[in-house]
């Protein structure tokens, strides 16, 4: 089985389970994720985590299926790709948080992938890599502009120019890793993670995905309306009213 979602009710697990050739990209894998993007519109998904059958979370593109789209025109190849676009555009519209579990490591458009989600959660050996260079490729699926948002120019180009492999800690110190837990517990970790985000208010948390989504591209003007209407509509909601009450009355608030 190349890939699968899991249902746990609050939350849906989306399993890359192509784990003979670490986790590569396939379109099982393309049509699960779609799906339970489309699943986590339903009231009651509060998360969605993504991770790995295998030892790898996600190894990017399959070479042999890159091999056979050298016989394609490139108008064709443009399409293939923006299959893939059309992936990381449908994380970033989700409308809960998403997270990537690591095993392993993530590289190429695995590593894009990751990126594309809200937080990760890696275990201690993880590696991450831009790989496209050494097969003679460039970097797809938003990698340039995550990397860009989260390291430095120099940082950024070493990653994509080298292609070589770094370590779960160091991108941690980079910012680009939320936790690191011990090898073999990344979805028990990014599971906690889940139940914390779970019982939060969920429509809160979609607007701010929003608002810390499109502050790296909008100005300062800009954004400071965008969060004054968002503050003004949220303000008046049932979540505000819950969340200010539970803090008066000094309990734990139920959204």
């Amino acid at each position: 089985m190349s890939a699968r979602i899991e249902d746990q009710g609050d939350r849906l697990i989306v399993w890359n389970g192509n784990a003979v050739k670490r986790g590569a990209l396939t379109p099982a894998l393309y049509d699960a994720i779609a799906d339970a993007m489309t699943l986590a519109q339903e009231p009651r998904i509060r998360a969605v985590i993504l991770t790995s059958e295998g030892r790898f979370f996600c190894a990017g593109g399959d070479l042999n299926v890159l091999i056979e789209r050298r016989k394609m025109t490139e108008p064709e190849r443009r399409e293939r790709v923006d299959a893939l676009h059309d992936l990381v555009r449908a994380i970033r519209a989700c409308p809960v948080p998403v997270i990537a579990a690591v095993e392993g490591g993530a590289a190429g458009a695995g590593l894009s992938l990751a990126l594309a989600c809200d937080m990760i959660v890696a275990c201690e050996d993880a590696q991450f890599t831009a790989a496209y260079v050494k097969a003679g490729l460039v970097p797809d699926a938003g990698l340039t502009a995550s990397l860009a948002r989260l390291l430095s120019r120099p940082l950024a180009m070493e990653m994509c120019l080298l292609g070589r492999p770094v370590m779960a800690m160091r991108f941690a110190e980079l910012g680009a890793v939320n936790r690191i837990c011990p090898n073999g517990k990344a979805l028990e970790e990014a599971q906690m993670l889940a139940d914390t985000l779970a019982a939060g208010p969920r429509v809160a948390q979609g607007t701010i995905r929003q608002l810390v989504a499109q502050a790296y591209e909008t100005d300062e003007a800009d954004q400071l309306n965008a969060e004054r209407n968002a503050m003004a509509h949220a303000a008046g909601g049932d979540e505000a009213a819950e969340g200010i009450a539970a803090f008066l009355e000094k309990r734990k608030p139920r959204f």
